[in-house]
């Protein structure tokens, strides 16, 4: 079974609790990097550990929340081997996978329930990214120094 990685602020940590607990339920080996409580927090102190044990293939995938999603993803990408994808829905989420082959999944708390959070998060873990052209595509991605 996929190991997955989880990190979230504040405003994200309900939505977290829901989704760790209904992927513990189907046999997902999870992680969480925190944060562990409502209490407000600074993302990148959750999002940067996370990012870091993807990126060293620690983890299969990454699943990120915060507010807006924005940025929680924002500090997901600062990792070069990061490709984190803000995943509003089920489609976006897909693509995200199948297109861009995503390694982080970062979900708008505020702005998503969590049924819909889940599904969302059930198609982003079990998508394949489809490779070919897009693979080509996601080789650009990173600048060149």
């Amino acid at each position: 079974m996929k190991k997955i990685a989880f990190a979230c602020d504040h405003a994200g940590y309900k939505t977290k609790q829901f989704l760790i607990k209904k992927l513990t339920e189907k046999g997902y080996n999870i992680k969480d990097f925190g944060t562990f409580s409502e209490e407000s927090v600074d993302y990148p102190d959750f999002a940067h550990p996370m990012a870091e044990a993807v990126e060293a293939g620690d983890f299969d995938l990454g699943i990120s929340l915060c507010g807006s999603g924005n940025g929680i993803n924002m500090t997901a990408n600062k990792h070069r081997g990061i490709r984190s994808a803000l995943c509003w829905n089920i489609e976006i989420s897909k693509l995200a996978r199948l297109h861009n082959n995503a390694n982080i999944c970062a979900l708008p708390a505020r702005f998503v329930g969590e049924d819909e959070a889940l599904e969302i998060v059930d198609v982003f873990l079990n998508t394949e990214f489809e490779g070919g052209r897009h693979q080509r595509r996601i080789e650009k991605i990173p600048i060149k120094k």
